[in-house]
């Protein structure tokens, strides 16, 4: 069982260093957290989530942080990052960027995090809509969608953030 539960777990960063990432020319300059916590640059959400979407069977790796292998906060700064806004490393730090965000007004490219290795926020995903999230978890070793109301995910649930 312990085994189990490690295996369902995800990621808590371990604070890696990223490779630069690739802007598209007309996407503008990167944020820095403290500009996309005020709202700024505007992020269209839906080719957001669509990038995010497309790296679903992107291996997980510990520490990984490029599309040969993402944990889950290396995902999401990743993904970001496509859009020109610059999201910290580390799952905690990424919970303290841009504006909380109830359940229930949830969006597409809305960061959502989960106590799971440890209390406290420990693992992060994209909202995709409706129920549903894309995420790098380690138990299933690849990008993934799933569904924040699973009886995994929904008592693990511990708030959202929206970014730019």
């Amino acid at each position: 069982m312990v085994v189990l539960a490690l295996a369902a777990s995800a990621c808590a960063s371990t604070g890696a260093s990223p490779r630069p990432f690739p802007l598209p020319p007309d996407r503008g300059s990167r944020s820095s957290p403290e500009t996309a916590a005020r709202g700024s640059p505007s992020i269209d959400s839906y080719a957001l989530v669509g990038a995010a979407l497309s790296l679903r069977g992107v291996p997980y790796r510990n520490g990984g942080s490029d599309p040969n292998g993402f944990d889950c906060s290396g995902f999401t700064q990743y993904v970001f990052a496509q859009f020109g806004v610059s999201l910290p490393r580390e799952v905690r730090e990424q919970f303290r960027v841009g504006t909380a965000v109830d359940s229930n007004d949830l969006a597409p490219g809305d960061l959502v995090f989960f106590a799971t290795t440890d209390p406290g926020v420990s693992h992060v995903a994209i909202v995709v809509g409706g129920d549903q999230f894309v995420h790098a978890p380690s138990s299933s070793g690849v990008v993934r969608v799933e569904r924040l109301s699973s009886s995994y995910w929904s008592p693990k649930f511990i708030g959202a953030r929206r970014v730019g």
